[in-house]
């Protein structure tokens, strides 16, 4: 009782809350699916619990992710859903329909999938895929902070209690 009374006082806050930007919206609704098979890529690849940490603190303005497990996370999860190719390399159609999917109008979509791009450019293919995901993923949330579109962790950890 009193669990699904939380539940519904964090569904109310979150649905009343109007300092949510729309971009921001639509980056926790990208990141809470594109997280939904963690679990699974954990266990896949045989990757530690320390993932969730970086998980969990990810879109935290000064939070840097370096553990290179989080990348080869980064990579089975895009994988999954088909936003890289056999090399790791972003499919931009993909990320762009990923994005307009969860929301985003064509802009928005456009935007977030050349910023991928130009966070790949900028870390090359030196690195082994796992790193480079990592740089890249990291590289991506700094240019997300920037256009004030990196989603709230209290909305994003309020949606994943309120799925409980």
């Amino acid at each position: 009782m009193i669990a699904k009374t939380f539940n519904l006082l964090v569904i109310v806050y979150l649905s009343t809350n109007t300092g949510v930007d729309a971009s921001q919206e639509i980056m926790k609704t990208m990141t809470l699916t594109f997280t939904k098979g963690l679990d699974a890529c954990k266990k896949e690849m045989d990757l530690p619990d320390t993932v969730d940490v970086d998980f969990n603190n990810f879109w935290k303005e000064d939070y840097v992710v370096t553990n290179r497990d989080a990348g080869c996370a980064i990579v089975c999860l895009a994988s999954k859903i088909n936003l890289v190719d056999s090399m790791g390399i972003l499919i931009h159609g993909s990320a762009h329909e990923f994005a307009k999917q969860h929301g985003a109008d064509d802009n928005m979509a456009k935007q977030l999938s050349d910023t991928l791009h130009t966070c790949e450019t900028i870390i090359g293919t030196g690195n082994d895929e796992c790193t480079r995901a990592l740089h890249v993923a990291n590289c991506f949330k700094v240019e997300m902070h920037k256009l004030d579109w990196a989603p709230s962790m209290d909305l994003i950890i309020g949606e994943l209690l309120a799925e409980i």
